[in-house]
């Protein structure tokens, strides 16, 4: 009886790629090359509160349409560029970038709403999030480890059941 090998008989080019991945990174070198012409579209605004088109008008209670534009597009261009980067990042820790994009999110939300108290509150937002995504990310991070090196998971789960202090927890993160 003959055995099969599973090695391909085929050389494959690293370096070759194909024209649907062509086409994806030079949609997402134009999206982050347009990066700098959105945030700077804050200038084209007028300096009164009042935004008239041939269409609509629009009130604002910032000092003018200009400063709503900077803070608007200085939150957003941010949030655009994290996201760019969450949904095209490969990586195991790409969802601890759901932080910085919750935050900017909030940002935005504080702007829209044309709120006095901007940049203040968005931590108290936060926090539950950070609550969620850190430790998940990290027993994440703790499986994939554990799978590299060899490790059991048995041996994982038993040491997560030991009952350890708070200290002695917070010194076993970093050993």
């Amino acid at each position: 009886m003959d055995k099969q090998s599973n090695k391909s008989t085929k050389h494959l080019n690293p370096y070759k790629t194909d024209k649907k991945s062509n086409v994806k990174g030079g949609i997402i070198v134009l999206l982050i090359a347009i990066a700098p012409i959105l945030f700077y579209s804050y200038r084209s605004f007028p300096e009164s509160q009042t935004l008239e088109t041939s269409f609509f008008t629009l009130k604002t209670s910032f000092p003018n349409f200009y400063s709503f534009a900077w803070y608007f597009t200085g939150k957003f261009i941010p949030l655009y560029l994290l996201l760019l980067w969450f949904f095209t990042c490969k990586h195991w820790w790409h969802w601890i970038i759901l932080v910085p994009i919750a935050m900017y999110a909030f940002q935005i939300w504080g702007v829209l709403n044309e709120s006095n108290n901007l940049d203040e509150l968005e931590l108290v937002y936060l926090f539950p999030l950070m609550m969620v995504l850190i430790p998940l990310v990290y027993l994440i991070r703790a499986k994939l480890f554990n799978e590299v090196r060899g490790n059991d998971l048995k041996s994982f789960e038993e040491d997560l059941l030991t009952k350890k202090s708070f200290w002695q927890q917070f010194r076993d993160l970093f050993h």
